[in-house]
Formats: C-alpha cells, structure tokens, sequence
C-alpha cells in the first residue's frame, strides 16, 4: 500500500499511545548513510505558529551525529507486528550492526530517510535544538536520570509533511 500525504491537521491519532506505546523510530542521514533508533519519549504540537515534533537524544546515540549533520529527520509509526523490530532497533547501535538489514526495513528517502513499512511518518525539518539544563528542572530529581550528566538533546522540527496508509 502506498503513502498518501495528509495534513497534520487532519491526523487523528493520539500522540501519547503513538510515542509512548507504541513507540516510533527517529531517522536521519542521507541516501548513502544513516541511521534510526527506537524512541518512547518525544512529542507533536504547535510553537512559533508551526506544526512540530518534538525529540530527546542522548549525545551517546548513533542517531545524535545525523541529527546534528542533517537538516531533517523523520519519526516512523508502526503497526503492533513491528513491535520486535522496533525493540531491536533500540537495543543495538548501528556503530556495531547494520539494523536496516537485519530487520529487513526497506528505505525510502525524501530530504531524510524513512520506511516503507511504516503506517504513519512525519517529515521533519530541524528548527530548534539545545541540551536539557539541569537547572531548569522544578521538584525534580533529574540527577536521577543522569548520573554521568549526559543530558538528552532536545531537537524541535517542523513537520513538512504527514503520510499515512
């Protein structure tokens, strides 16, 4: 089945199941190089008159470096089938294997990479980025979450576009 380009006005999904359930891979790069990782944190919105998504990446992360190097990047939303292939993608690091082709994921690139096996993508154009700051935390034990202080990035992009099956 192919994609067909909707407006984000138009999608009626719901944010919290989609990323915190049911998870979704963040890619970036280009046709020759790339990579994605599993994510359950992140967010849709509105900020600057803009539609946007929201991600957080530990500069530790393989993705961190396309993140940095591209412009966009894109958020792909799977079917419960693909649960597996999304756990794999966030417990091995595309440094050490190439989780395209042990997964199977079939690439598709426009301005950044993402997957033909996904029911929903987003299209992202990077907007705003800057690292968590500590400080800015209220009745909260962040140093929890970081011990090593490798606080997570937080990336703002602009969803040029939405495409569903």
């Amino acid at each position: 089945m192919d994609f067909k380009e909707i407006s984000v006005s138009e999608l009626n999904k719901n944010a919290f199941k989609l990323i915190g359930k049911d998870w979704m891979l963040i890619t970036s790069g280009t046709e020759e190089k790339l990579n994605t990782m599993t994510a359950s944190w992140g967010g849709l919105g509105v900020i600057w008159n803009t539609n946007v998504s929201f991600i957080f990446v530990r500069p530790q992360r393989y993705t961190f470096e396309f993140l940095e190097e591209n412009d966009y990047y894109t958020l792909s939303f799977f079917g419960d089938e693909y649960k597996k292939v999304l756990s794999y993608c966030g417990k091995n690091s595309g440094r050490n294997v190439d989780k395209i082709s042990a997964t199977g994921l079939k690439v598709i690139h426009d301005k950044a990479p993402y997957f033909e096996q996904a029911k929903l993508v987003m299209i992202c154009k990077k907007m705003y980025s800057e690292y968590i700051n500590p400080n800015g935390f209220e009745d909260v034990n962040i140093e929890a979450n970081y011990e090593n202080g490798d606080y997570h990035k937080m990336f703002i992009g602009e969803i040029t576009k939405c495409l569903i099956k």
